[in-house]
């Protein structure tokens, strides 16, 4: 990636891809990267069937619209950063949403949706422009949701990261020491011996006291402490409060989003197969986070 290379962030005038503007601003500012606001409308003028079907000028009003939604975007991203240095750019492409935004991310820092975007009914809390981008894209994807008022305060808190001990944590390790590094923020680290509850894995017929928790529990310290030794050298600025839990890490991730800014999580996890475009901890925390949610693809 080159050091010019711009934070991207998906404009459809929607109040979710606002919230996605404001938060792509500042965490331009922090990086020192450059802003690019994309846009994208879904058919290309010039074909024949276009001639046919639609009355002359629709395009230029097609395009006008999106021109707008674009202006309307920059000037927003600029008020949310007062005082502050940010270099910015628009485009206006032609293609479907998810489309325009993976062939953006190719060359992009990261890459900012909101939530859900304009007549996304999916029935969730996601959208499918963003569930697509976040399985897809050749960058982190940041999904933002849970921003504050324009005019209220902004998120504070710490960045959360989710630890599994495996490679596939690691880039979203690098990525969490390096946000709360910029954000001057500390780190939680949380770390799950298990995915799934341990009570549907264990024997019926044992209790806590057969098993060797303390032993369990001094591995499993070891483990997230191993996951962090060369970062916490790199950052030394960062303070890193290690959260070790038994099992279910979407549970206490949930939890500690709550009161964090951001949470960082790796795109699969220790089980997940190769086939797999997101882990069931990233999809899960994709479909029921409220703060805004970094996915880091190894």
């Amino acid at each position: 990636m080159q050091t010019d290379s711009p934070i991207v962030v998906g404009v459809d005038g929607s109040a979710q891809s606002l919230d996605a503007v404001r938060w792509a601003a500042d965490a331009a500012v922090h990086h020192r990267a450059p802003l690019l606001l994309v846009s994208s409308l879904l058919k290309a003028p010039g074909t024949f069937g276009d001639a046919v079907n639609l009355s002359a000028g629709a395009f230029t009003g097609v395009e006008y619209g999106g021109t707008q939604r674009l202006a309307t975007a920059a000037e927003l991203a600029r008020r949310s950063v007062p005082g502050n240095h940010l270099t910015l750019r628009t485009a206006l492409r032609h293609g479907s949403a998810v489309t325009v935004l993976l062939d953006a991310a190719k060359s992009a820092r990261m890459l900012v949706v909101g939530s859900r975007g304009l007549g996304e009914f999916t029935g969730g809390l996601v959208g499918s422009v963003s569930s697509a981008v976040a399985s897809h894209a050749a960058c982190p994807v940041a999904v933002i949701r849970g921003m504050p008022e324009t005019d209220a305060p902004p998120l504070d808190g710490p960045v959360v990261v989710g630890v599994d001990g495996s490679p596939n944590s690691e880039p979203a390790i690098a990525a969490a020491f390096e946000e709360a590094s910029l954000r001057g923020v500390d780190l939680v680290a949380v770390h799950a011996w298990s995915d799934f509850s341990l009570l549907t894995v264990t024997p019926a017929d044992l209790s806590d006291n057969d098993l060797p928790w303390s032993a369990i529990e001094t591995a499993e310290q070891a483990v997230l402490s191993e996951s962090l030794a060369g970062w916490k050298d790199k950052y030394p600025d960062v303070s890193v409060r290690k959260v070790v839990v038994r099992d279910r890490p979407v549970h206490h991730l949930l939890q500690q989003a709550r009161e964090s800014q951001l949470v960082v999580t790796g795109s699969r996890g220790r089980g997940g197969f190769a086939s797999l475009l997101l882990g069931s901890t990233s999809r899960a925390l994709l479909h029921s986070i409220t703060c805004p949610l970094l996915i880091v693809r190894r």
